[in-house]
C-alpha cells in the first residue's frame, strides 16, 4: 500500500513542476505546435514521470533534499527561458 507520507518530500517539485508544464505547453501553443501531438508526448512524459515517481520514491528518498533543490533550479531555469524566449531576447 502507498503511504502518501512518502510523497510529502515532493509536494514543492509536484507544485512547482505542474505549474512549468502549463508554462511549457502554452509555449507550444503559441509557436503552432500540432496539439494532438503535443497532448501526446504530455501524456507520455506524465506516464513515464508517474512511473518513475512510483517506484522511485523509496529510493530517492534518502536524497529527498538534493533532488528538491535540483528540481527548482531546473523549474527557475525553465521558466526563465520561457519569459526570455517569449520578451524575444533569446
Amino acid at each position: 500500500m502507498v503511504n502518501l507520507k512518502d510523497y510529502a518530500p515532493f509536494t514543492g517539485l509536484l507544485i512547482f513542476g505542474n505549474i512549468e508544464n502549463l508554462v511549457l505547453a502554452s509555449q507550444g501553443a503559441v509557436a503552432h505546435v500540432n496539439p494532438i501531438i503535443l497532448g501526446l508526448l504530455s501524456l507520455i512524459a506524465v506516464v513515464a514521470w508517474l512511473l518513475v515517481g512510483t517506484y522511485g520514491t523509496k529510493i530517492a528518498i534518502k536524497y529527498a533534499d538534493y533532488i528538491e533543490i535540483l528540481g527548482g533550479l531546473a523549474i527557475i531555469i525553465l521558466g526563465l527561458q520561457s519569459m526570455l524566449e517569449a520578451f524575444g531576447i533569446l
